[in-house]
């Protein structure tokens, strides 16, 4: 299974400081989890990892959910010592979301709910889930931050408007609090690319309808950078010398949903689809009144070159949320400058990261 849908030349840590331990794999039981579409899972399983020890207040823990198709590891370009996060001093937590393939998702979720027949869950079921893990799995009553990328940014979001009091601290890189027009019609596309492939079967497949995994992975890079990415060629950073264009387009393509599975990759699609803070009780749709109620400190921090989201919405968001300081990462590597995808944004994000946790001015 792919861990992101961030090429891993791209996401790889840029920072240069020693790399802490991988996490420590958990698992959390919800029995009978109920979720918003009223759909209930007998068996809800949230995988999580952990990195540091929780201190004897209790009072140090940091979440970090995951983004899309992510697992533990997605936040290992903040990790570590002399970076943002250093586990010598917090208490780690990295949730994955469900349907990433390892927390219950349509691939292992057996009848009646297995494959197509899985309900669409939402990023408020997500962070409904993870608030009982936090509670009655950790007992952790209150959070030092929840800090996202991407849909990890959304949760992160979803978290400051469901739990306004939960955390001291909200970041959000490269991730709205609701999905706009342009975004949904996006994804359309790329389920459609999809689902195109006979093989597809309408989700009832039995074996992954390979050429629509590929297809929707072709139209997802083609967003995933900005075009001053593409003009300036800076694919040739992360390919050995000599590599043609076109050979770097087929391997990133071939390598961007390997192992992933074609009904997952889709549910993940319609949560990021579905999301929107306002439609949270009681905002009954008003997403300005529901950036309004956040009462933590919010950093926005969305990549100036994001095609899956754009900075201006991050920009009118921020304007209806209290305390938010609103710092664009100034990019060319589009939508993953806001997982460390180059030198200069890793050293950007973990400098603004680490002074907004600390309460000192911005660098």
């Amino acid at each position: 299974m792919s861990t992101s849908p961030i090429p891993q030349a791209a996401a790889a840590p840029a920072v240069a400081q020693p790399v802490a331990a991988g996490p420590v794999r958990h698992d959390f039981i919800i029995r009978d989890f109920v979720t918003e579409s009223g759909t209930v899972l007998p068996e809800a399983r949230l995988v999580y990892g952990t990195r540091g020890s929780l201190n004897a207040a209790r009072d140090n823990a940091v979440l970090l959910p995951s983004h899309y198709m992510a697992d533990m590891h997605g936040y290992d370009w903040l990790i570590g010592p002399g970076r943002a996060l250093d586990p010598d001093r917090l208490f780690l937590i990295t949730s994955e979301m469900f349907g990433n393939g390892r927390s219950s998702s349509p691939s292992n979720t057996p009848e009646p709910l297995h494959g197509p027949r899985f309900p669409v869950t939402t990023i408020r079921d997500n962070v409904a889930a993870v608030h009982r893990l936090l509670t009655e799995g950790l007992g952790i009553s209150h959070l030092r931050a929840v800090i996202g990328f991407s849909m990890g940014a959304q949760q992160a979001l979803q978290w400051a408007v469901s739990h306004p009091a939960f955390m001291d601290r909200i970041v959000a890189t490269c991730g709205t609090a609701r999905t706009y027009g342009h975004g949904i019609v996006r994804l359309d596309g790329q389920i459609a690319a999809l689902t195109a492939d006979p093989a597809f079967d309408d989700g009832n497949y039995t074996a992954q309808p390979a050429r629509g995994i590929r297809a929707t992975a072709l139209v997802w890079l083609g967003w995933l950078y900005s075009q001053e990415w593409w003009r300036e060629e800076l694919w040739r950073v992360d390919n050995p010398p000599g590599t043609t264009f076109r050979q770097a387009v087929d391997q990133a393509t071939d390598q961007f949903f390997d192992g992933d599975d074609a009904n997952d990759l889709i549910l993940h699609m319609r949560s990021w689809q579905r999301h929107d803070v306002g439609q949270t009780p009681p905002f009954a749709g008003n997403l300005e009144a529901a950036l309004g109620s956040i009462e933590a400190p919010v950093l926005s921090m969305p990549s100036t070159t994001d095609l899956y989201f754009p900075a201006d919405e991050a920009r009118d968001e921020s304007r209806h949320i209290r305390r938010c300081t609103f710092t664009p990462i100034p990019s060319l590597w589009g939508h993953p400058a806001g997982a460390g995808a180059s030198p200069a944004d890793a050293r950007f994000l973990n400098d603004h990261v680490a002074a907004f946790m600390a309460g000192r001015p911005a660098p």
